[in-house]
């Protein structure tokens, strides 16, 4: 056999795995679309794949599904936004610290960091988190979601990010002291630049985090205009007879920003799990 021919059957075989892994990534988004076409008679008949197009309930479907939704993204995207946007600022601020200078207890402090990636989730502490919120006098507030999502979102990405400012040359920051930049000047003009993509990569994966929670305003909110997404979503299943094609149209009117955003970060996104996986 030529090597020609070999190279093209390993292309063959390369593009043939590709395509098998992207047809299970992307099929469950296909079967979300197409369910929120159908009745649910036609899901009860057909739920893996599209009818005719003559037999879609799409109006019927979508509008019922943004209706409950719509009032709740505002919510969610500023409870999202917030809680990313205090957790960046915590996290680089404290990874700065912890990867310039040598204090006393600062191995203690950064170790009690890290040993807190281990303590259980929400699900596991609810009643200890639910009084702790309650005395706080934070019972249906949407400042819950946005304090509680930063200081849990800060852990993770003070560990990644101290990382990346202990490998950035110390000249650089030696230079801007002798020219007079003070600490916060040295963080704007030196960490963020060089940061910037692992800061949008953990940014994205803290959003769609903050986005998709459901337990802390499940127990939080008793308002339904302070309502996020999830909770909303949830309004939809019903208790006996679930509705499939509206909660399948509010899971995709939903999905729209996180597609979106990925779409507008897809280059910063990959840019910062490459450089993630040559550092060291």
């Amino acid at each position: 056999m030529s090597l020609a021919k070999q190279r093209s059957r390993a292309e063959w075989f390369k593009h043939g795995v590709l395509v098998f892994v992207l047809g299970f990534a992307f099929y469950p988004l296909l079967v979300m679309v197409a369910i929120s076409f159908k009745s649910t008679d036609q899901f009860n008949r057909n739920p893996y794949f599209f009818d005719a197009p003559g037999e879609w309930n799409v109006a019927a479907n979508w509008s019922r599904g943004w209706e409950t939704v719509r009032d709740s993204v505002a919510n969610s995207i500023v409870t999202s936004v917030g809680a990313v946007a205090a957790a960046m600022v915590m996290a680089v601020l404290t990874s700065y610290v912890l990867a310039r200078y040598r204090f006393p207890g600062r191995g203690l402090v950064y170790y009690g960091i890290i040993g807190s990636m281990f303590l259980p989730g929400t699900a596991a502490t609810l009643v200890t988190t639910f009084n702790l919120i309650r005395n706080l006098g934070l019972i249906n507030n949407l400042w819950t979601l946005v304090i509680f999502g930063a200081v849990s979102g800060q852990v993770a990405a003070v560990f990644i990010l101290k990382q990346y400012i202990e490998d950035i040359p110390r000249e650089l920051f030696e230079s801007a002291q002798i020219d007079g930049a003070g600490h916060l000047q040295q963080v704007w003009n030196i960490v963020l630049p060089l940061s910037g993509s692992i800061l949008g990569t953990l940014a994205i994966l803290q959003f769609l985090g903050a986005w998709n929670n459901l337990m802390l305003p499940l127990v939080v909110f008793r308002d339904e205009e302070l309502f996020t997404v999830p909770l909303r979503l949830m309004q939809l299943e019903g208790d006996i007879v679930k509705e499939w094609g509206p909660l399948m149209a509010g899971y995709a009117v939903t999905s729209i920003p996180l597609v979106l955003l990925f779409l507008f970060t897809m280059r910063l996104f990959v840019k910062g799990i490459a450089s993630g996986a040559v550092k060291g």
